[in-house]
């Protein structure tokens, strides 16, 4: 009974010498840390590094403590009472002096251990910092093992792939954009100067000249409007308006007026079916007109012009069709690419900018529909507008 009594007596002991090691331990490393404090605690908010270092050290005193306390227990059972209090003293002080050398030692092997965890991080960062807007083409590494920074990497060069296309196509359009107003400012710059050195006295070249720059004008205002209305699309502040409406009635209108503004052409309304269809009623119209305004252009007099409406779940089917010039198969995957005009088109006799399929384009996916189109040299095309609805019972 004795002996159990000293051996609970010697454990409470070795608990409190054991604490107050630890307590001296911790409280050379606050103060340490207290003088420190403001960057030390910014650091720690940020740095990885630092954090892991810290990781590494809470550890190591702990399973220090823990082994402190097995020794200190071991020397109490060991040696008489007396004897162990006499030493007590100089046990503490090996304890904390053997600790603090341990956990400087820990601390450079978890510098030089987190340095090499954290080292992807650093390539990451470097590759990161190159990228310039005239430079995207830099992507991270994603070779070696699958891990969580892998998978950063992969979701970055994604973005990077996104952000460089996207910017590719601002160059371009603005390149595009400048060069077909250069051309109307070019010609408009020509006759001003015909005017003022030939026409002032000359009537035809009076007459000429004003009929030419109105036409230019025009032209320019055309595309301009076009232009903000894509650039408002692109911004997500176009305004949509959808109410309930019945399409085969719209498609009617739209027959009725080909007929009118295309005297020449064979103009025939196909089926019809009576579809029932929440859009914006004016924004449908405009897309479908594109179409049918483009088989008028590219359709020789006489030819054939075919509008149509029928169901396919969950779509409503627009189809425009006509026999006219075609499209070949290496421009079909671009025709709805802005200021994109295929080489049958590409002349100033045809007119537009090339801007009224990337419109349609743009209203058929806002209404959450989509675009295709079929066509072959020489035959002639079919653009279909596919748009949720449902049918009329």
């Amino acid at each position: 009974m004795n002996n159990i009594k000293a051996i609970f007596k010697g454990i409470y002991k070795v608990i409190i010498l054991t604490s107050k090691v630890i307590l001296y331990i911790f409280s050379t490393l606050s103060k340490v840390l207290i003088s420190l404090r403001d960057g030390f605690i910014n650091r720690l908010r940020f740095s990885i590094h630092l954090k892991l270092m810290l990781s590494y050290l809470w550890t190591f005193t702990l399973v220090f403590s823990v082994q402190a306390g097995v020794v200190i227990l071991g020397l109490y059972l060991s040696l008489p009472e007396e004897q162990f209090i006499s030493h007590i003293n100089l046990i503490k002080e090996s304890l904390v002096i053997s600790g603090l050398i341990c956990s400087g030692l820990v601390l450079l092997l978890a510098r030089k251990s987190s340095k090499k965890l954290i080292e992807p991080i650093d390539q990451m960062n470097y590759a990161v910092k190159n990228i310039t807007i005239d430079d995207l083409s830099t992507r991270l590494d994603i070779s070696g093992a699958k891990d969580e920074l892998k998978d950063l990497a992969h979701t970055f060069n994604n973005m990077m792939d996104k952000i460089e296309y996207s910017v590719e196509l601002q160059n371009q359009f603005v390149s595009d954009a400048s060069h077909e107003l250069r051309t109307p400012i070019s010609v408009i710059k020509g006759y001003t100067d015909l005017l003022d050195r030939w026409g002032k006295n000359n009537p035809e070249v009076l007459d000429e000249s004003i009929d030419a720059i109105k036409n230019e004008t025009e032209q320019m205002k055309s595309m301009i409007e076009k232009l903000l209305f894509l650039a408002r699309g692109d911004k997500k502040s176009s305004h949509i308006e959808k109410n309930e409406f019945e399409l085969n009635e719209l498609i009617e209108e739209i027959y009725k007026e080909t007929k009118l503004i295309a005297p020449n052409h064979n103009v025939v309304l196909g089926e019809n079916e009576a579809i029932h269809i929440t859009a914006d009623r004016n924004l449908i119209k405009e897309a479908i007109r594109v179409f049918v305004e483009n088989s008028v252009k590219y359709t020789k007099e006489g030819g054939l012009i075919e509008l149509g409406l029928h169901y396919e779940e969950p779509y409503a089917v627009i189809t425009v069709k006509d026999t006219g010039l075609g499209i070949a198969k290496k421009d079909l995957s671009r025709i709805f690419d802005r200021f994109y005009r295929t080489d049958e088109s590409r002349n100033k006799s045809s007119g537009g900018a090339g801007l009224g399929l990337s419109i349609a384009k743009w209203i058929a996916e806002e209404h959450k529909g989509k675009l295709t189109v079929t066509s072959e040299l020489g035959k002639g095309s079919q653009f279909s507008i596919l748009l949720p609805a449902s049918k009329e019972k």
